[in-house]
């Protein structure tokens, strides 16, 4: 059943769900979100059937999702999340590090991914990264997602056609880094980098920088 639902509220506050079954992780979720002057809890719930079920009400910006949950998965929440209220944003908290529930995530549409043993202003900054655009990973998920870059592997017709620069974007992407990063990293304009994502997007046939990244990754 569904634990605390609250009504949208329209802010510059950060609006947080929490999808955890563990009540102690949960409480602790809470208690980061209602300390921190940014953000506001929206809503928690305690498996992913009332999650689905209550997030449209609570109109939360974010949602921090556990992968293992009784009967629906998280991955499966995020899913039905995302279709339903794909405004809302996903940050996966989760203590799986491993390759499959990682892409797994992201390709059911999780914008962020973060293990359970990050720290309580890491867990701030990621869900404040994850509403401005960014993609926040802890530092072993990154890391698979640079990997998979460096595997050598067949080029298909979709990575052809992107240019040298437009490669480098999308990898700096996939290690989270959001517009105005690139633009301080590459040494060009925000407006470049924004004009380069849409190009992007309209060669691999895609709308989200999550689906531009996993197509690219093969």
């Amino acid at each position: 059943m569904a634990l605390d639902v609250c009504v949208p509220e329209k802010t510059g506050i950060i609006g947080v769900a929490v999808v955890e079954d563990d009540a102690e992780i949960r409480r602790m979720l809470c208690r980061v979100i209602e300390k921190t002057p940014s953000l506001r809890l929206a809503g928690e719930f305690c498996n992913g059937e009332d999650a689905v079920a209550g997030i449209a009400g609570c109109g939360p910006d974010v949602v921090m999702m556990d992968i293992q949950l009784p009967g629906m998965s998280g991955i499966e929440c995020t899913r039905a999340v995302r279709e339903a209220n794909p405004e809302t944003q996903v940050l996966v908290f989760t203590v799986f590090g491993d390759s499959e529930h990682v892409f797994e995530a992201l390709k059911a549409g999780a914008s962020g991914y973060l293990l359970k043993r990050t720290s309580r202003e890491e867990i701030v900054e990621a869900i404040e990264l994850v509403r401005d655009g960014g993609a926040p990973m802890s530092g072993g998920i990154a890391r698979l997602v640079v990997e998979s870059f460096r595997k050598p592997a067949e080029r298909n017709s979709s990575r052809e056609c992107l240019s040298p620069r437009e490669e480098e974007i999308l990898g700096l992407l996939a290690k989270g880094y959001i517009a105005k990063e690139i633009a301080d990293q590459l040494s060009i304009s925000f407006f470049t980098v924004r004009f380069h994502i849409r190009k992007i997007y309209e060669k691999l046939h895609v709308r989200s920088k999550t689906e531009a990244i996993l197509k690219y990754l093969g």
